[in-house]
């Protein structure tokens, strides 16, 4: 088939919004997200976070009202990320299973209040070790990983235990999706779905959330590289998301967002399984501070952000802007 112009006019399609609407190739809506919170220990308390304007930190209790109005505009799943006391942290982690710690205190209240809600819980021992890292380390401060495994198996547990949907582990470690797959089925947590960071790349963008969830200060200059990807390959994450998928994961994220789009693209070409993108901090915090400054808008950006998504191929999407798309779709 041959078309040339004037037979064929590319702008005839986009001369109304009727037909722009009509032929668009990409769908968006409420459902595609999952809102990422960082939730605070103790009563009454909500706290802005810095280096993400806009956004703050919220006790359990001032949370449940907040969601109760995002359910309400068509909020269907959330993602949780604890914010841990320095007297919590430890050299082994252990609060990160404690059956009544924050986060699994936090799924208890808000699955009693929206039973409906999807909750996705963070799997990794960032928030509870000394050293801020996602596993346990040693005396040279290496992150051991089979030691880091079996914690990680506990927490995930716990959080089943709790009543979370969807576990979710972003630690990179090797191994941990089987490991976790195999303690849930013992524990006859059969429907309990395994999100894996199959492919979490060692980037740049994740600075706002180690401030929002404190473990910056422990960190310090300590780098992620030794088990976070490097962000230069891309056959190596085909590989961790094989790898993965055969261990049991039920579906895989992507991180961080826009800049590892021809990743998603790569993945949703080569793999049959449900696959969400995180639009990090450092993405987030980028447009909201253009914006604050008019260099952009805000909404369009966003919105053009989210149809980026979909278009390379993602299922959902986890970002900071829920409450604002869904403000704005509601009014749309």
């Amino acid at each position: 088939m041959c078309k040339s112009y004037p037979n064929t006019r590319m702008r005839r399609n986009r001369s109304s919004k009727f037909i722009r609407n009509l032929i668009r190739e990409t769908s968006f809506s409420a459902d595609d997200l999952i809102y990422p919170i960082f939730i605070l220990p103790g009563k009454n308390k909500e706290e802005p976070i810095d280096s993400m304007p806009g956004k703050k930190r919220y006790s359990v209790d001032k949370l449940v009202p907040i969601l109760g109005k995002l359910h309400k505009k068509g909020l269907n799943a959330i993602a949780l990320f604890p914010v841990v006391g320095e007297t919590k942290k430890s050299q082994d982690a252990e609060e990160a299973f404690n059956p009544k710690g924050l986060v699994q205190t936090a799924v208890k209240i808000i699955k009693k209040e929206y039973p409906d809600l999807g909750i996705i819980t963070d799997v990794a021992l960032d928030p509870y070790t000394l050293s801020g890292h996602d596993g346990l380390v040693d005396k040279n401060g290496y992150v051991l990983n089979d030691q880091t495994v079996k914690v990680l198996t506990k927490q995930a547990l716990s959080h089943a235990e709790a009543g979370a949907d969807i576990v979710a582990p972003s630690d990179m470690m090797d191994g941990r999706i089987l490991a976790i797959r195999n303690t849930l089925e013992k524990n006859k947590f059969h429907n309990t779905k395994i999100l894996s960071y199959a492919a979490k790349y060692a980037s740049n963008l994740y600075g706002p959330f180690r401030n929002a969830v404190d473990s910056s200060t422990n960190l310090k200059d300590s780098s992620k590289q030794t088990y976070q990807m490097d962000f230069a390959n891309i056959s190596e994450a085909s590989l961790e998301i094989s790898l993965d998928i055969n261990e049991g994961a039920d579906m895989i994220i992507i991180k961080p967002g826009l800049p590892y789009l021809d990743i998603v693209s790569k993945i949703k070409n080569k793999f049959s399984i449900p696959i969400f993108s995180y639009h990090v901090s450092g993405e987030y915090s980028m447009i909201k501070s253009a914006a604050l400054k008019n260099y952009i808008d805000e909404k369009s950006s966003v919105l053009e952000a989210m149809y980026c998504f979909k278009r390379a191929g993602c299922n959902g999407v986890l970002t900071y802007y829920t409450p604002e798309i869904l403000e704005w779709l509601d009014k749309k």
